[in-house]
């Protein structure tokens, strides 16, 4: 198997939320956040993957973590994605966004061996809380993608193409175990109600490392059980 590397994608024009990858979140910018969490698995590589609007106000605090910076094609995520991945020259990705502040490590490294053992061309575990989890995919397969699509959604969400046609492309996925599905909680920054109920999140939890899924999802069914 060759290179894989963690791509995380973001870009700073968001038109529900602005710049929300920028947000301090517990004296951190969100997207700090995500880099210190995925920074920690264990790929060969590790790439801030953004457009070449946004890649001057995230370059310093990639390198600052420790992530190389590519910026490519601003309106075709698919091609950015693809053309990132020749060079790096990997042919495994780790795909992650960076409006994830809670994205799991944990998660992270059993999709990415889960890819390893069965061989897809997409591999994640499902019913994890919204925000947490990651999609591995093979590059070969994203290029093969690239080649054939026109479906705009497909273009801009780089993933769907592969898992809508399991005919063409080997998709594994794997429930996540009892302790862990929560797929209700939801931990992803979209919205100002997104960012209120994080920062909320991350003052109650938050001890200058990345918190940790079971810690995530027990305040989760702590403040269900108190709001019912």
């Amino acid at each position: 198997m060759g290179e894989s590397a963690v791509f995380l994608q973001v870009r700073l024009t968001s038109s529900r939320l602005p710049g929300k990858a920028l947000l301090p979140l517990a004296g951190k910018p969100v997207i700090v956040h995500v880099m210190e969490a995925m920074r920690a698995v264990d790929t060969d590589q590790h790439w801030l993957v953004t457009d070449e609007g946004s890649a001057p106000r995230l370059e310093r605090l990639a390198g600052e973590c420790g992530y190389s910076l590519y910026a490519g094609d601003p309106e075709n995520v698919l091609r950015r994605f693809c053309d990132a991945a020749q060079h790096a020259a990997v042919d495994t990705i780790v795909r992650v966004t960076g409006d994830n502040p809670l994205t799991s490590r944990d998660l992270s490294e059993r999709s990415l061996r889960l890819m390893r053992d069965s061989g897809a061309d997409y591999a994640g575990i499902t019913g994890t809380p919204l925000g947490t989890g990651v999609e591995v995919l093979r590059t070969s397969a994203l290029q093969d993608l690239l080649s054939r699509t026109t479906d705009r959604y497909e273009i801009e969400h780089v993933s769907p193409g592969l898992y809508r046609n399991p005919h063409r492309y080997r998709v594994v996925t794997r429930h996540a175990e009892e302790s862990l599905y929560f797929p209700s909680l939801r931990v992803t920054l979209d919205t100002e109600e997104d960012y209120d109920f994080l920062q909320e999140l991350f003052k109650q939890l938050y001890t200058g490392k990345p918190i940790e899924l079971p810690e995530l999802i027990a305040y989760g069914r702590y403040k269900l059980r108190n709001s019912a």
